[in-house]
């Protein structure tokens, strides 16, 4: 088939990625936040949806908790950096926020197949593109409110133009937008994944002192990229005056004191602080999820990712697919706790650059790169085991473990949408609960996630819920029990 017959067909599975991670966030996670984070970055994007970027925090707030959401001198606001909730927000502005990391979840296929097709036949490539789709991991985090999606599609566009601008200039129609495109992604990668940007940029900035010292004529566009990656990422700080009068100061620390990258007394919740030891434990234990999440093939996830590095060594930039992964698991390793609930996440960002490599292996072993030459027999063996992989990861992997995600945390959109179909008219209701996750099934119901006649709170007792319904007036009180979900009952006069 022709190039563009396989361009044709890589934007089918675009369309496909689009609809997978509809599909998921709709049926799987009913399009609701269901870890502290999700929560914190839709808050945060409600807010910034109305052009603000911090809220008064409210008389009460133990009363109106929202996980990871912080008070502060006054102010309310998310631990997050500002640039997820900022995309998250254009979906909130419509909203869609369901739709935002599905959309993404395309735009990241359709990257990864160019960026395989600089170092892979066209099939191949898209080849890869396909397996990126196939990934469990990718699939979960498609239908999430996570951030990783977009530092997903910011981490392949710093990758591809560094490809087109230092290895094969041919590859892009104008260098100066190779130079703005990697310079603008890792400094709005900074301001969304901050540890994950520098994991993004450490092979590149190794890379980039070579060139600086060996090609003269890259300096101009190596300062360039530089140059608009710091003034993106200077926001940071900035952000971080806004909300709490002090640049320096991290708002994850505010919610954690803990909750720091490095080592020793201060950073993790033991007293002794995170270790060597730890990092090695952590991240032995998120490679392992990705031995199975990556691609859907228990424990041979991993399984062509030799033959590929063999494939792709000796082509230019070719040690790219090979060194995000050590890169990410290195900065990674300073940060107290690992990742398994959607796989490795914390590496998520290499997922495409390992799609590449399997996709060079399966080339390698059957022949299909003209530096491998095999027979039909070698070849028919590797589309068999192949198919045999496919079928174990779409048939059997993917339904159990995307779909077992669903009700995560025992949090569903039910109780929020029977309590709109009661009738209740203005209505304040107090949740009855000893841990966050009941109350948060309701947390939808409060500003700024709702407006309307429904509103929610958390009981934290008799004294504090009185004073809290007195903000209320003209709403009708109940308490919810969420083992008896479909009782609500008249606090007594």
């Amino acid at each position: 088939m022709t190039e563009k017959t396989w361009d044709r067909l890589a934007l089918a599975l675009v369309v496909l990625a689009v609809i997978a991670g509809t599909l998921v966030s709709l049926r799987v996670f009913q399009a609701i936040p269901h870890l502290e984070d999700e929560f914190a970055n839709l808050w945060q994007a409600q807010v910034m949806a109305d052009g603000k970027a911090f809220l008064p925090s409210p008389t009460y707030p133990g009363s109106t908790l929202v996980p990871f959401v912080i008070d502060y001198q006054g102010r309310r606001f998310g631990k997050y950096p500002p640039g997820w909730p900022a995309m998250l927000s254009l979906g909130a502005r419509l909203d869609l926020t369901w739709l935002v990391n599905p959309l993404l979840a395309g735009l990241a296929l359709w990257l990864t197949y160019q960026l395989a097709k600089r170092w892979l036949p066209a099939g191949l490539a898209w080849l890869a593109a396909g397996l990126l789709l196939s990934s469990p991991m990718f699939l979960m985090l498609s239908g999430t409110l996570m951030s990783h999606n977009l530092s997903l599609v910011l981490s392949l566009a710093i990758a591809l133009a560094w490809v087109d601008l230092f290895f094969q200039p041919d590859g892009s129609a104008h260098p100066m937008l190779a130079v703005i495109s990697a310079g603008a992604s890792l400094g709005l990668l900074a301001l969304t994944r901050p540890l994950t940007a520098v994991g993004v940029a450490l092979p590149l900035v190794v890379h980039a002192v070579v060139l600086f010292f060996r090609s003269p004529p890259s300096r101009r566009r190596l300062l360039a990229i530089a140059g608009l990656a710091v003034a993106l990422a200077a926001l940071l700080p900035l952000w971080q005056y806004a909300l709490t009068g002090d640049p320096l100061l991290n708002p994850y620390t505010l919610w954690w004191p803990y909750d720091r990258i490095g080592f020793g007394p201060g950073h993790g919740v033991t007293a002794a602080g995170h270790s060597l030891w730890q990092a090695y434990v952590n991240t032995r234990f998120s490679l392992r999820a990705g031995l199975h999440d990556a691609f859907g093939w228990p424990y041979l996830s991993w399984l062509f990712l030799p033959l590929g590095a063999v494939a792709l060594w000796k082509q230019r930039g070719g040690w790219l697919t090979l060194a995000l992964l050590p890169s990410l698991v290195l900065v990674y390793g300073a940060y107290w706790i690992g990742s398994w609930l959607f796989g490795p996440r914390y590496y998520y960002e290499a997922l495409p650059m390992l799609a590449v490599l399997s996709a060079a292996g399966v080339g390698w072993l059957g022949g299909w790169l003209p530096a491998a030459q095999r027979g039909r027999a070698a070849r028919l063996a590797v589309v068999g085991l192949l198919s045999v992989l496919m079928f174990v990861d779409l048939a059997l992997y993917v339904p159990t473990r995307v779909g077992g995600m669903q009700g995560l945390y025992g949090i569903s959109a039910k109780p929020v949408r029977s309590l709109r179909a009661s009738g209740l008219g203005r209505a304040l209701i107090l949740v009855q609960s000893e841990r966050w996750m009941e109350y948060a099934n309701l947390l939808l119901l409060a500003p700024p996630f709702s407006q309307g006649d429904l509103r929610v709170a958390w009981s934290v007792g008799l004294q504090r819920d009185q004073q809290v319904a007195e903000q209320h007036p003209g709403f009708t009180v109940y308490y919810y029990d969420p083992s008896h979900p479909k009782v609500l009952v008249r606090p007594r006069p």
